[in-house]
């Protein structure tokens, strides 16, 4: 069994955390989301892989080189334009040979679930459900058979979705060669879907564990999730009088200082600065050489790698790029005052308590304040004691 993991979207929705990176390569406990999807193939029995690289490819391909080190082997099918999820597919053609998996790269499955799309025959598909299916592929079944499969609907007829896996053997490129522009101006792999619908052949496979991350504010769900299994362990060095509470890993290289609280679950990279006297809650996950300094809180964000949040901070259920730099008393709310769930970039992120995203290399000034749901682009640069709401694009200046 050969698995094809298509990586080649930017993922605009998850902007502006794409600004740099490819989004298969956002963290999630620290990790690549991608990575998280690859090792529970791995582990279900897959060595051999094919990555279709395309937006930020040259991330996809440092991170995983020739996947040796994960115990795998990697080629990568090059898709010069995001012409769309058939067309994706379509540039691995050549190199499978045998029944494949093809798995969409910005999302996590357990090795169980893969392991029981490897036993149904193929054709089959991976379905999941959600409390919010117009955001997806929605699909009837009846008898363990895709009979309906419709994208986006306004209305849709079930709350059953496809999960974006499939089990399929190489006669699926002669469909695909077939597949004409949509309607959106791509060429969509449900078009071919749809004729193997029709004959009543796409099998469906319930997955219990299946994590989508299609906006920014998704990583939390997906965050929290992941470190729910982790497991205590300290690499770095603790000093007297820390107090550590729940399962806590902390990399090599790291330093937590006197009188600092850490709730798990949580991570912390490495050759981190912690404390003194800080104070991190659960589901809390930060990169590698971060600083989080005196009397700061961080509580249910992901903190990214080299970022600096140093003096009297608050950083609650938010997303934290690479590179930022907050001021001394600069706070980000997380909770509107009428308990609202909160909107973010104009979409509602159908959380009550949700604070704000934060591109890379985002600088701000002593005592700013940043309200929920605010989108903030990287290199943006505010003064002391800004207040910040809403979206900011790349660069934005706050003098």
């Amino acid at each position: 069994m050969e698995c094809i993991v298509l990586a080649a979207g930017e993922g605009k929705r998850m902007r502006p955390l794409t600004a740099r990176r490819p989004k298969v390569m956002l963290p999630v406990a620290n990790r690549p989301m991608m990575e998280h999807l690859v090792l529970a193939a791995r582990d279900a029995g897959i060595r051999d892989f094919v990555f279709v690289v395309g937006y930020g490819e040259r991330e996809v391909r440092s991170h995983f080189g020739d996947g040796s080190r994960f115990g795998i082997h990697v080629r990568y099918a090059p898709q010069r334009q995001q012409a769309g999820t058939a067309d994706a597919l379509r540039s691995a053609q050549d190199l499978v040979s045998c029944p494949f998996l093809a798995l969409n790269g910005d999302m996590i499955l357990s090795s169980a679930d893969i392991i029981h799309m490897m036993k149904t025959p193929a054709p089959c598909m991976g379905t999941s459900t959600t409390d919010h299916p117009w955001d997806f592929g929605v699909v009837l079944v009846e008898n363990d058979r895709v009979t309906s499969l419709e994208e986006k609907s306004k209305r849709p007829k079930s709350n059953t979705i496809n999960a974006g896996a499939y089990h399929f053997t190489p006669d699926i490129f002669d469909l695909l060669a077939g597949v004409s522009l949509s309607s959106r101006g791509e060429l969509e792999l449900t078009d071919a879907l749809g004729i193997i619908i029709g004959s009543k052949r796409l099998g469906a496979v319930p997955l219990s564990t299946w994590l989508d991350i299609g906006y920014p504010w998704d990583l939390l769900d997906a965050n929290a999730a992941l470190l729910s299994g982790v497991s205590s362990e300290n690499k770095g060095t603790i000093e007297e009088g820390v107090h550590v509470s729940g399962p806590v890993l902390i990399g090599q290289g790291t330093v937590v200082k006197s009188g600092t609280y850490i709730e798990g679950p949580c991570i912390i990279g490495n050759n981190c600065r912690i404390g003194p006297h800080v104070f991190i809650r659960g589901a809390t996950s930060i990169g590698d050489e971060c600083h989080i300094g005196h009397c700061t809180e961080i509580k249910n964000s992901v903190i990214m790698a080299r970022t600096k949040i140093p003096h009297f901070n608050y950083v609650g259920d938010s997303v934290i790029g690479s590179g930022c730099n907050f001021g001394a008393g600069t706070k980000i709310a997380n909770l509107r005052h009428d308990h609202a769930p909160v909107k973010s970039g104009g979409k509602d992120t159908r959380r009550t308590k949700f604070g704000a995203v934060i591109g890379d290399n985002v600088s701000f000034g002593i005592n700013c304040s940043v309200n929920v749901g605010s989108v903030v682009g990287s290199n943006a640069h505010f003064a002391p004691n800004s207040v910040i709401e809403g979206s900011f694009g790349e660069n934005s200046t706050i003098r």
